[in-house]
Formats: structure tokens, C-alpha cells, sequence
């Protein structure tokens, strides 16, 4: 009997102790309150007609390039240009020794005036055998009337044998002599085309001699900038060297950019081409501020790449822009009528793939996959997945698909 009054005591004093540990415990925590919704900025998809707007890789080139080379061999005498200042067309550059080109002139000058010579003695001649001709033409003449008149007289014994016979072999020699006296005149004849070959021949000869020294002259055939000389003064230069220098046009300048064939096409079929207005940015990011204009397609599509190369002229005045340098060509090709734009930081990229959260009419936070477009400013546009008037999240901390939320205006730009 004592031991289970024992145990009813001891049961007393434990229902006890946990009635004063449940009185003692906060009210707060018995009845706790219920979840707030999380608090999340929202803006409204909108809707705005938006230019098409296409960026090309290209580099800047001069609109002419000539290479200034040697066309003779000789050693480098003097530089006459100051490296990357504009020269004028005809403005000399450099100068090849010429005394070696002036000696060859001198000589084809000489066997020139030889030639000439020659020429002069070959047509005297001409004249002489004529005069020979015309001489012995009259002697023969002489001759053979002798001849006629001695050849009836001989048969009347009125002149002897002997006469006739020497008056007809006189008229034999005179023939003889008519005949060789225009053997000269065809000699004198082909002397003279000889003389004159040669005359022709120490012509060409002296023209080249001087086309030679006037090589000794490099000048700029263009205005335009001169660059670095890759041979110094001193060296020897030939036509197999490479070029001595470039002078380029550079205003306008061309950028050369390429495009792909399927892009080309649209262009193409809708008579766009030259009506783009081109813009350089450069490769700190600065637009160039005067705008350009196409100038011609490249006439093949690499096979390899798909792609045709499109070139664009732009003014540059002060030559502020250099062949060479990097560049991307910005067009406005259309017009996107009734675009639907965000603010960029509604968008979120996973693995190649762009989301948007929506926050429905119940506040509820739904996820949606779209298709971006282009962006402009701030704005992203979306070509699918969104309508216009949706809700999007644009700030606040990440929700879960269902999550009821708070929405607040978007506040940014």
C-alpha cells in the first residue's frame, strides 16, 4: 500500500512540472503568425514599333592602295617624304641613283645620231646611183642610135665593119652600164631600209634609256597619305623587291565587311542595298560621326563560309580613320512594327535558354520560356512567349513557379 502510494505522488509532481513548463513558454510562440508574401518589383510587357538594326565584323581600308615600288635596280640616293604625312600626285618620294641611267641615255643618244647618220650616207648614195642611171641611161641612148645609123651604112660600104662592130659593142657596154647602175640604185634602196631599221632601232633604244632614268624618280600617282619606308637609303632596290612604300587614299575610307548570302538576298531582292545608312563603331566603342554609304558587292559568295563581302564608303575627313583598323558596320534594314520590350533585367539565361517570370491577376509568380530579339537601351525585345500587358518580375528575391507575391511598380529606367 505505502509503494503505490509512493508512485501516485511521484506522477502528481510530474504532471506538475510540465503544467509550469507549458505556462512558462512565450505566448508568442503558441500562436505563431501566418507567412508575409515576398515583396517584388513588376513592369508591364509594352508594345513600340522598333528599327531592325544588323552589325557586321569588317576592317577599314584606303580607297586606293599603290604600292610604290622600284622598276629598275640601283641603290636607294635619297628619301624625299616625310612617313605618314599627305602627298600630292607627281610629289616625289625617293630617288634611285641615276648616274648609270644617264650614261645609258648618253650612249643611245650617240648610236642614235650614228644611225642617223648612216641613214644620211645610204640615201646620198641613192641619189649618186640615180644620177649614175639617168647618166649612163643617155649614153646607151647615144649608143645604140650609133648602133641604128652604122648598120645601113655598112651594107652600102659606106662605113667599114670595124665601125659597126665597135659601135654596137660600145652600145653592149652601155647597157651593161645601165644595169649596173640600177643594181646600185636597189643596193642604195636596201641600204637605206637598213639605215633606217637601225634609225628606228637607236630610237627605241634612247625612249627606254629614258623611261629608265625617269624610273630613277619614284612619285606618289595619287594623293593621298604615304606610309613607312621598308628600305632605307643606301640599299639596293629592284622590280623583284617588295614595295618600297604605300600611298592611300583614306577620305573617304572604305570599311569591308561581310554578310551572310541569305542576308545578302533579302537586301538584294529589296532594292535596300544602297539605300543603307552605314555606321562605324570603332574598337573603343565610339560611332564615327559621319555616316556612310554602300558602295559594291564582291562579286562571288565564299563557298567556304557562305558569305559575301559588301564594302562601304565613309567620309574621313582629317584621316582620323587608318586601313587596317577593326570595325564593326551598323544598318537599320527594317522596321519591327509592334515589338513587345522588357526591361533587360527581367531576362535570365540558363544553358542557352532565356525565362521570364510573370506575376498573374491572383499575384501568383509563373515562368515562362521566350525568344529574345534585339535589345534597345534598356529594353529587351521578346519575338515569343509573352503578350502584351503581362506583368513581369523585374526586381526582387527569387520565387518559386506559384508563390504568391506582393507586387510593386518597377521603378528603374
Amino acid at each position: 500500500m505505502k509503494r503505490n502510494h509512493l508512485i501516485a505522488v511521484c506522477a502528481a509532481l510530474v504532471a506538475i512540472a510540465a503544467i509550469a513548463i507549458v505556462l512558462s513558454r512565450p505566448k508568442s510562440t503558441a500562436a505563431a503568425k501566418p507567412e508575409q508574401a515576398p515583396t517584388v518589383q513588376v513592369a508591364e510587357v509594352i508594345e513600340r514599333d522598333l528599327p531592325i538594326e544588323r552589325e557586321w565584323v569588317g576592317t577599314l581600308d584606303g580607297l586606293v592602295n599603290a604600292a610604290i615600288r622600284a622598276q629598275v635596280t640601283g641603290y636607294l640616293l635619297r628619301q624625299d617624304y616625310k612617313e605618314g604625312s599627305l602627298v600630292r600626285k607627281g610629289q616625289l618620294l625617293f630617288e634611285i641613283d641615276p648616274r648609270p641611267f644617264q650614261a645609258a641615255v648618253d650612249q643611245a643618244q650617240g648610236q642614235l645620231a650614228q644611225a642617223r647618220a648612216q641613214l644620211a650616207q645610204a640615201k646620198a648614195g641613192l641619189t649618186q646611183a640615180q644620177a649614175q642611171v639617168v647618166t649612163a641611161q643617155a649614153n646607151q641612148r647615144r649608143a645604140q642610135l650609133d648602133e641604128d645609123r652604122y648598120i645601113p651604112l655598112a651594107k652600102q660600104q659606106a662605113v667599114t665593119q670595124q665601125d659597126l662592130d665597135n659601135a654596137r659593142e660600145t652600145n653592149s657596154a652601155q647597157k651593161a652600164t645601165v644595169a649596173a647602175a640600177k643594181a646600185q640604185i636597189e643596193t642604195s634602196q636596201a641600204q637605206i631600209e637598213a639605215a633606217g631599221a637601225g634609225v628606228e632601232a637607236a630610237q627605241a633604244a634612247l625612249e627606254t634609256a629614258e623611261v629608265n632614268l625617269g624610273f630613277t624618280k619614284l612619285t606618289s600617282p595619287i594623293d593621298g597619305i604615304a606610309g613607312v619606308a621598308t628600305i632605307q637609303v643606301g640599299n639596293l632596290v629592284g622590280p623583284a623587291g617588295n614595295a618600297i612604300t604605300t600611298v592611300s587614299t583614306l577620305d573617304p575610307i572604305k570599311a569591308n565587311f561581310t554578310v551572310s548570302e541569305q542576308e545578302y538576298l533579302a537586301l538584294a531582292r529589296a532594292d535596300a542595298l544602297h539605300k543603307l545608312q552605314l555606321h562605324v563603331i570603332l574598337a573603343d566603342g565610339s560611332v564615327h560621326p559621319r555616316p556612310g554609304r554602300f558602295s559594291f558587292a564582291d562579286r562571288q559568295v565564299d563557298p567556304a563560309t557562305g558569305a559575301i563581302q559588301l564594302t562601304g564608303l565613309f567620309p574621313n575627313p582629317g584621316n582620323i580613320l587608318r586601313p587596317g583598323q577593326y570595325a564593326k558596320v551598323r544598318a537599320e534594314t527594317g522596321i519591327d512594327r509592334g515589338a513587345l520590350l522588357v526591361p533587360q533585367s527581367a531576362v535570365t539565361e540558363l544553358q542557352g535558354s532565356y525565362q521570364v517570370q510573370t506575376v498573374g491577376s491572383d499575384n501568383r509568380v509563373a515562368t515562362h520560356t521566350v525568344q529574345v530579339g534585339d535589345r534597345v537601351g534598356t529594353l529587351w525585345a521578346i519575338n515569343q512567349g509573352l503578350k502584351l500587358g503581362d506583368r513581369v518580375v523585374v526586381q526582387g528575391q527569387s520565387v518559386r513557379p506559384g508563390t504568391l507575391v506582393a507586387p510593386q511598380p518597377f521603378q528603374g529606367n
